[in-house]
């Protein structure tokens, strides 16, 4: 997967406006499951696509730094064959103080390469180090985003099962109000009023009949000194 490609995918991503994205949608739980499988999809090729870039510039840095080594490693073999030299020179021998010389030479040649090789390779790691900084804040921002569709995916689950929890409230309400229960009780009340007031019926009933019994009893007890009285009248007694 080229850099830029990544980096597009990348902000493309992130830009995503998930709230849009789930007014639109049809079925916004199912949405935002796919979201979050292609964002996990998507990191995952983009982490190891940025690996890879990563890796591609820390050779980048090895051997530049191995330029700058060599450069500096090819420079000091050029100090010391010139400092030879001249000592050679001192002592008259200029044959050996040439040879070292030109030793001298090809140590700064190579020096010089060296350090063409470093100086071409510093803005290419520039560039590099740029887009892997890029890179990484990109798949920062699509870490973050897939949290927010995790959660967002999580609070539209809780809202769902509250939203049908109270659908079935709701129906069960409906449901009773359609049966209307209180007609019901009326009329179970109604019974019981009644059934109460046949008690109360057939309590007065035993009543009025436990009365009359006593009312006769009384009625024998007044007869019974009526007699009483009229033997007493016939006998001459005085009943007062």
């Amino acid at each position: 997967m080229a850099k830029q490609s990544i980096f597009g995918r990348i902000s493309a991503l992130i830009k995503a406006n998930v709230n849009a994205l789930i007014d639109a949608a049809e079925d916004p739980e199912l949405m935002l499951d796919q979201l979050v499988r292609d964002y996990t999809n998507s990191i995952a090729e983009a982490e190891s696509a940025i690996a890879e870039t990563i890796g591609n510039l820390r050779l980048l840095e090895r051997d530049h730094d191995e330029d700058v080594r060599t450069a500096a490693e090819w420079g000091s073999k050029a100090a010391a064959a010139s400092r030879r030299a001249d000592e050679f020179r001192a002592q008259g021998n200029s044959s050996e103080a040439d040879r070292f010389d030109n030793l001298a030479k090809v140590a700064l040649q190579r020096q010089i390469s060296a350090e063409n090789e470093a100086k071409a390779a510093a803005p290419t790691i520039a560039s590099q180090t740029e887009v892997v900084d890029k890179l990484k804040s990109g798949l920062n921002g699509m870490k973050q985003k897939l949290e927010e569709l995790k959660t967002k995916r999580s609070e539209l689950a809780a809202r769902s099962k509250t939203a049908e929890a109270q659908s079935k409230v709701q129906d069960a309400i409906s449901s009773i109000n359609v049966l209307d229960p209180t007609s019901d009780l009326a009329r179970f009340e109604d019974k019981v009023r009644r059934q109460e007031a046949k008690a109360q019926g057939q309590a007065e009933l035993a009543a009025s009949t436990l009365d009359a019994q006593f009312n006769e009893l009384d009625d024998a007890d007044e007869l019974s000194e009526v007699e009483a009285r009229l033997a007493a009248l016939k006998a001459g007694e005085d009943w007062s």
